[in-house]
């Protein structure tokens, strides 16, 4: 149950990331972030992390 959980986050993770990237680069408008760079960056954090966190979920349902 853990191991979902932890890929659920990480997929949510991706798509906030996805998101800030979008509005740091102007893409997607309708928000005081859009058009700021830091966004872009943050977004780019937020998807690595996210896709460690799959990354491990998958790891610990193979071990198991």
């Amino acid at each position: 149950m853990r191991r979902l959980i932890i890929g659920v986050v990480g997929v949510v993770l991706c798509l906030v990331g996805a998101l800030w990237i979008g509005q740091g680069t102007g893409s997607v408008h309708g928000s005081p972030m859009t058009g700021h760079s830091q966004w872009t960056y943050l977004g780019i954090v937020l998807i690595v992390v996210g896709i460690l966190g799959i990354v491990a979920a998958a790891r610990r349902s193979r071990s198991r």
